[in-house]
């Protein structure tokens, strides 16, 4: 028994915890052990950062840094120099983004309102290329907060060279295949707009020969 005297020393086990251990003794910590593991991951100019297929937001001001990531079964907590910059509920979905508002630069935070569907209705209102172009803007852009800063970068050349110009340069940036507001903005500039679309006629010169049938043929 813990009671029970030694054999061979003085006093019992309950003198020797009493005067011994229970002094070192300290209260259990409020909450379970949490098991977690470190990473390090760096800001994606959109303000993400990519934690095992998904992606979270971080405060604008830190892009391209390298932070620390604590990640636990339920939560990512994200560090820089020891301060706790971020959290996020832990998300499995991959290729998902976990934004927060207020992490976005103010000039994105107003545009927090605005869904697709707005976003292309106002482009209707240039024209059809207008149109077709932000869609494809949209739907080529892996986060959509990408694709509507894209989108309005390009709204905002329609102020600068006018609607019936922009138009007319979406029409070439989609015959010619590129479609990016670099793009645009270069076409814009050097006036290539206000000359006529490349020729997509058939060719004058079609080649001859006896063994080219001719779609005639399969008629």
């Amino acid at each position: 028994m813990i009671k029970a005297p030694f054999k061979k020393l003085e006093g019992s086990r309950r003198r020797y915890f009493e005067a011994t251990d229970r002094p070192a003794l300290r209260p259990l910590p409020p909450v379970p052990y949490e098991y977690a593991e470190w990473r390090k991951a760096r800001v994606a100019p959109n303000i993400h950062i990519e934690v095992e297929g998904h992606y979270y937001s971080v405060p604008h001001t830190l892009v391209k840094r390298q932070l620390d990531v604590r990640l636990t079964a339920t939560t990512v907590e994200v560090l820089h120099q020891g301060q706790r910059v971020a959290s996020h509920a832990r998300s499995p979905r991959r290729g998902g983004y976990t934004t927060v508002a207020a992490h976005m630069p103010p000039s994105h935070q107003r545009y927090l309102d605005w869904t697709p569907e707005r976003l292309l209705r106002w482009a209707e209102q240039h024209g059809p290329s207008t149109r077709t172009l932000l869609e494809r803007l949209l739907a080529e852009r892996a986060h959509l907060q990408q694709g509507f800063n894209a989108a309005f970068g390009v709204l905002r050349l329609g102020k600068d060279y006018g609607e019936a110009r922009l138009e007319a340069a979406c029409a070439r940036a989609l015959a010619i295949g590129t479609i990016s507001y670099k793009s645009l903005a270069s076409i814009l500039a050097k006036g290539l707009d206000q000359r006529p679309l490349p020729n997509q006629a058939p060719d004058a010169n079609p080649i001859v020969h006896p063994n080219l049938r001719g779609a005639g043929y399969y008629h």
